[in-house]
């Protein structure tokens, strides 16, 4: 799992970047730009084409999409239907909770599927854009181990981000709305600063074990 790479942290960080800034803050930018001057509807249907058109050209360069990338579109786009739904003043004080909740079901819905969605996040965040660094974690995919702790976080990641959404639900029909505003941001953080830790503490722990079944040439 720890991969020798001549690409510096740098570079992978200032990647991760460019593609938050491309699917996220800039559509959601332009969205609020424009729909001062237009409906909602043409506003959005404008924004979503520049995370949609960084994705197409991802495409015809790499011949892959960038799943990163466009969980980061799904994430947007669920962020702007919650906000232009509307509703009770409950009702918009748990609309992050929509997005958090979708996204937690839809990490443990990749699990359904041959690779979970943190196998795409790990190339992400480990290796960036080399191709060749791509190759060689991904053939780390024939270990049972290397299978196990990536679904494990997975499930740790889609378990979190529906616990947070969850909590946050009910706190806002028990709460005052001052009492909510108080505390929400510590509940939403709080889910996501234990995913992040256990992350954290769990691949440490993980590659030590992993490199010990390499060692020994062991798939299973």
């Amino acid at each position: 799992m720890n991969q020798a790479s001549s690409i510096s942290k740098k570079e992978i960080i200032r990647g991760i970047i460019i593609t938050l800034l491309i699917n996220g803050a800039l559509p959601f930018i332009v969205y609020e730009l424009l729909r001062s001057h237009m409906s909602s509807i043409a506003a959005l249907s404008i924004a979503t084409m520049i995370p949609l058109i960084d994705n197409l050209l991802s495409l015809l360069k790499k011949r892959s999409l960038d799943v990163f990338a466009v969980f980061m579109l799904i994430s947007f786009l669920l962020g702007i239907i919650t906000v232009s739904i509307g509703g009770s003043e409950r009702l918009l004080l748990i609309r992050e909770s929509f997005v958090t909740g979708i996204l937690g079901i839809i990490f443990l819905v990749s699990l359904l599927f041959p690779r979970p969605l943190i196998f795409y996040f790990a190339i992400r965040f480990t290796v960036g854009d080399d191709p060749k660094q791509a190759t060689s974690f991904a053939a780390n995919w024939q270990y049972a181990y290397f299978r196990f702790v990536l679904r494990l976080i997975t499930i740790v990641w889609g378990l979190a981000l529906i616990g947070e959404a969850a909590v946050r639900t009910i706190l806002v029909f028990k709460l005052s709305v001052g009492q909510f505003l108080a505390i929400s941001n510590f509940v939403m953080y709080g889910f996501i600063g234990i995913a992040i830790l256990f992350t954290v503490v769990y691949r440490k722990h993980s590659q030590k074990r992993f490199k010990e079944i390499i060692s020994n040439g062991k798939l299973a």
